[in-house]
């Protein structure tokens, strides 16, 4: 009985805590939201908060009426798309051969995996390499650079580690080549990391910035990122903030911001529900040896 009380106590205590937790982390997309979707008076009188006053959705209207904001939502999904399945070739083809401890020289090429992840070469160097591959100015300067993360790839070997090597030596004696077991037998089973990294790779491409900011200059090949600070960097809303006798503009420059804020942020959040069955198990099978 008493045990029971106790286990009560403890989830409802942690209940109050994850519920504290998550509303912390919430309470700012919350006040974007709002801000988005207030009227110009509570915006500048500082009435808002964590929901809307005066419900307006002209911030919204101007934000998908941009034709330059849209082609940049087109072409971060293409590039996000892109990236991602070519972290996830590139990845697995590295890490397959590195979790095979009868490999030749694996030692030393987990050093030089594991040391990027202390030491790099710098901004400039990247940059004069990018404009001597002929990239800079291209969707590739944002592709390449990135294709396999050190980090990544050691929580991938580490559950390619975990599955008996019993299947592997069946499939040998079946005749399967080493290509034919990773795709039939091994990627199935390790549908759950890949998942998960596939997410970790596209968020980050999703929310990529300071590589765009360095390499592109087209405006056609803007991320939403990037438009997104060109947005609020840039005088492109100075028009946006009127005063014509008592009348004030329906669209100040913080709910234009914030509109494009959540434009940019829903796209990726969309995704989290399709995948999160994938996504702790997918994480601990990759980072806990059996």
């Amino acid at each position: 009985m008493r045990e029971q009380t106790a286990n009560r106590v403890f989830d409802t205590i942690n209940f109050i805590v994850l519920s504290v937790c998550t509303l912390i982390c919430l309470a700012p997309f919350l006040h974007i939201l709002a801000i988005s979707l207030s009227s110009v008076k509570p915006i500048l009188s500082g009435q808002v908060s964590l929901y809307p006053v005066e419900l307006n959705f002209e911030a919204y209207y101007k934000v998908f009426s941009d034709p330059a904001m849209i082609r940049s939502l087109g072409f971060t999904v293409l590039l996000t798309g892109i990236f991602t399945v070519l972290c996830m070739v590139m990845t697995i083809a590295m890490g397959y051969p590195l979790s095979k401890k009868k490999l030749k020289g694996r030692k030393g090429f987990m050093f030089i995996v594991v040391i990027t992840m202390f030491f790099s070469g710098g901004i400039i160097p990247e940059y004069i390499l990018i404009r001597n591959l002929h990239m800079l100015d291209s969707m590739w300067a944002l592709v390449l650079p990135g294709l396999i993360n050190p980090f990544y790839l050691i929580i991938l070997i580490s559950f390619f580690n975990n599955i008996p090597e019993s299947l592997e030596e069946s499939a040998e004696i079946d005749g399967s080549s080493h290509f034919r077991t990773l795709v039939s037998i091994i990627l199935p089973l390790s549908l759950p990391v890949i998942t998960t990294l596939s997410l970790f790779y596209a968020v980050g491409r999703w929310n990529g910035f300071t590589d765009t900011l360095m390499y592109i200059n087209s405006p056609e090949l803007y991320p939403l990122q990037l438009k997104l600070y060109q947005l609020i960097q840039n005088n492109m809303i100075s028009e946006l903030m009127q005063m014509e006798g008592a009348q004030m503009a329906t669209v100040v420059p913080e709910s234009l911001k914030a509109a494009s804020v959540i434009f940019a942020t829903v796209p990726i959040l969309i995704v989290y529900p399709w995948l999160q069955r994938y996504f702790v198990s997918g994480v601990m099978l990759g980072a806990v040896k059996g």
